[in-house]
């Protein structure tokens, strides 16, 4: 892949996930509803994983940080999980 696209693609990627964040986070002030708080904290891991994913790959290629990015989808995945499970109601 082209070295530009792949940074475009990969940094999108981070954009998009900070605003659904952001977009969740504001909706879950106004409304108070758990499920948002949940898929909000997922969003954010999200964004962070994103954000080891650019680390990793376009800034500093020469440091792995593949155990942040797997700790980080894990646990976004697991609050998420956690959050369906918890607000069964």
């Amino acid at each position: 892949m082209n070295p530009t696209l792949q940074a475009f693609v990969y940094t999108l990627c981070l954009l998009t996930s900070a605003a659904c964040a952001a977009l969740l986070v504001r909706r879950y002030l106004e409304s108070r509803a758990r499920l948002l708080l949940w898929s909000a904290l997922c969003f954010v891991l999200l964004a962070v994983n994103n954000f080891f994913v650019v680390l990793d790959v376009l800034i500093i290629p020469t440091i792995s940080f593949v155990p942040a990015r797997q700790l980080a989808s894990l646990s976004a995945v697991s609050l998420l999980l956690f959050g369906f499970i918890w607000d069964t109601d």
